[in-house]
């Protein structure tokens, strides 16, 4: 069912620039599972001009299990923890937006303002590892939404996160865009001594005025690299990933990516090209041509020669890198340039042979 209000609605698509600032997302459609599409028209009284900025709102929830389990053959790890739902860093391009839809929410500027944090995290996480029944494998932090996000600061749910692993001794990995993994870099440390911890830093671009209109609230490039530099002065496994790559807007970064990382201290790395799923794919090209109107057909266009014609493919093994001739270019320079630079990978493996039960007993002989 599609309607109008013939009054100002609350929940609108096209959001004026005012009162979006600092956003990424340009609009807040309606979540594609709801029944109701709504949107805002003037009636005359120029009521638009009175709604609110949008402003975070932050929502407690209590969860059960912490862990989330995978069995995608196309990356390595099968199970992650995410502390928080939606993320402030506002990423216009963010795989995440469409798993707001089924909460109720928008994929758009909802995504950047109403987040979910799951504030007994630490504890969920050391009942799970507690069950006699359960293996350790790597634990990926982060996979989908920052953990290190700007809410974090205050709610420090990562930290307790972590906290727990290194109580047990238990292997996790960490992605994130976020400077302020280094305030845990105690924690890291100590586990980096015991092989049980890596790290990687995502940096989609070093134009520090192009990041604050395609992330606007996740750190600058320059802290980002910091982050990088300060991690391996610390013996802390860290890898830079260039992602995601955007074709005609970001591409042409990737070796000055990775040569900083690599000069920073980098010791993997990685890329993923640009990925538009679901509700990813209007809002990018909304943002798209909204900043870059003379640019935007050029772009779209190469992003479709890496997905068949299409804005998106979704097979596993192809949904990061993409298919045809622009992709194979941008691996093979991928290639080229971490064999230059010895980014080549290495073995990152985490020992899972220290992990200790919380709450079991240690034998006295």
């Amino acid at each position: 069912m599609v309607w109008k209000e013939a009054r100002c609605a609350t929940v609108e698509e096209h959001v004026a620039a005012e009162r979006r600032r600092g956003r990424g997302a340009v609009s807040n459609a309606t979540g594609r599972f709801e029944p109701e599409r709504r949107e805002a028209l003037d009636d005359g009284w120029d009521c638009l001009d009175d709604l609110p900025h949008f402003k975070t709102e932050v929502r407690e929830e209590r969860v059960k299990t912490i862990i989330a389990r995978n069995n995608s053959p196309d990356i390595g790890f099968d199970r992650s923890i995410n502390p928080y739902r939606g993320c402030e860093h506002g990423c216009i391009y963010c795989y995440a937006r469409p798993s707001h839809a089924y909460w109720g929410w928008s994929a758009g500027l909802d995504f950047e303002t109403k987040l979910v944090a799951k504030v007994n995290a630490a504890e969920a996480l050391e009942a799970e590892l507690a069950r006699p029944g359960y293996e350790p494998a790597t634990i990926m932090i982060g996979a989908n939404t920052d953990a290190y996000q700007p809410v974090e600061r205050e709610r420090k749910i990562t930290r307790a996160v972590l906290e727990v692993l290194e109580r047990s001794s238990h292997p996790v990995a960490l992605v994130t865009k976020s400077a302020l993994v280094l305030r845990d870099i105690d924690i890291l440390a100590r586990l980096a001594e015991r092989a049980l911890v890596r790290v990687a830093i995502s940096i989609t671009t070093l134009d520090h005025r192009l990041a604050r209109r395609m992330e606007p609230r996740a750190s600058t490039p320059h802290r980002r690299l910091e982050a990088i530099r300060k991690l391996a002065a610390e013996k802390i496994p860290v890898a830079v990933m260039a992602a995601p790559l955007i074709p005609a807007l970001t591409d042409h970064e990737l070796e000055s990516i990775l040569k900083v990382a690599a000069e920073a201290g980098a010791s993997d790395a990685g890329f993923v090209l640009l990925r538009l799923p679901l509700e990813v794919s209007p809002l990018f090209q909304e943002w798209l041509r909204s900043e870059f109107p003379h640019r935007a057909d050029r772009v779209m266009s190469l992003v479709r020669q890496t997905r068949e014609g299409k804005d998106y493919v979704s097979r596993f093994g192809e949904r990061h890198s993409g298919t045809g001739h622009y992709a194979e270019q941008i691996a093979t320079r991928f290639q080229i340039a971490t064999r230059r630079l010895d980014l080549r990978k290495r073995d990152l493996s985490l020992r899972r042979d220290l992990f200790r039960r919380p709450g079991a007993q240690l034998s006295l002989f």
